[in-house]
């Protein structure tokens, strides 16, 4: 086997050991960070929501408060109507807010919302609450913050009587009453997102992490084979050439020209000097005994 062959092989034994290690580490930290990613994301768009809500809070509602009731005054009707805007750039995130008692019925939690509400109200000191679950489609990662009572809300959610009665008229008497001041969290604002989106972006980068892991093998290798070539074998291969020309006995074997003080250098004037002693035993011989 030669010598080319033999250290192209320890480079692949080593780049290879080294590739598998770093593509595993990098794949679970790629699937980290797009986890990060989709979640700041998900921030992102809870804070918008929760802009808008405290926008509607303090610019609309006092505006509609007169008169007959609009919906554009409650805060999560600004805030989830926004998100659809949004969701035109963002279709796989689903925004919701969602309460126990809601006043209409399509905000009323799924199983795993109630769940969430319910996991909320026994940490009434954490602000946000994030997880994954599974779903008919597949692993979903949700980001969830709660919606407290406020003492505002008693307006429209304590009694039909205490509501304004176009309220009443237009929802009924029965959905979204009979909150309790006690009650600090009633419900959840929950933006959901498949696992497929940052598994797609993992996926996408680490495609492209084993692209430059293999062209830097690539290039590594072929720049250390030309270094080898010019600097180990072709010397040693001139070595080798002059050492076959003496030992077949030609007497005009040039000497090695010697350049440098490496080991290729100390080989070749090691050569230069068996070259000249066995020249003198030679010259030695033929001119026999005085």
């Amino acid at each position: 086997m030669k010598l080319m062959t033999r250290f192209n092989l320890i480079l692949l034994l080593i780049f290879g050991t080294a590739g598998v290690v770093v593509s595993y580490l990098a794949h679970g930290f790629l699937n980290n960070s797009a986890r990060r990613v989709v979640l700041q994301q998900a921030e992102l768009m809870m804070a918008n929501a929760q802009a808008v809500r405290e926008y509607t809070s303090s610019n609309i509602e006092p505006l509609l408060r007169q008169g007959e009731f609009h919906p554009e005054r409650v805060p999560n009707f600004g805030s989830i109507t926004t998100f659809k805007i949004l969701k035109k750039h963002y279709p796989e995130y689903v925004y919701r807010e969602t309460a126990l008692n809601p006043r209409n019925p399509e905000h009323r939690p799924e199983d795993w919302e109630a769940e969430v509400i319910q996991w909320l109200r026994d940490h009434p000191g954490t602000a946000e609450y994030s997880n994954e679950r599974s779903s008919a489609t597949g692993p979903v990662l949700f980001l969830a913050r709660p919606i407290k009572m406020e003492i505002e809300c008693m307006e429209c959610h304590s009694t039909p009587e205490a509501a304004q009665a176009s309220l009443v008229k237009q929802y009924g008497p029965v959905n979204g009453f009979g909150w309790d001041r006690g009650d600090s969290i009633v419900g959840a604002q929950i933006v959901t997102v498949p696992m497929t989106v940052p598994v797609q972006i993992a996926n996408q980068a680490y495609r492209g992490l084993l692209i430059y892991l293999v062209a830097m093998l690539v290039v590594t290798m072929v720049v250390l084979d030309a270094s080898v070539y010019f600097f180990v074998i072709r010397p040693l291969e001139v070595v080798s050439h002059s050492a076959n020309r003496v030992s077949k006995g030609e007497k005009n074997v040039p000497p090695l020209h010697v350049k440098g003080k490496d080991e290729i250098a100390k080989v070749q004037a090691s050569f230069n000097r068996m070259q000249t002693s066995l020249a003198k035993a030679l010259r030695m011989l033929d001119s026999g005994p005085n």
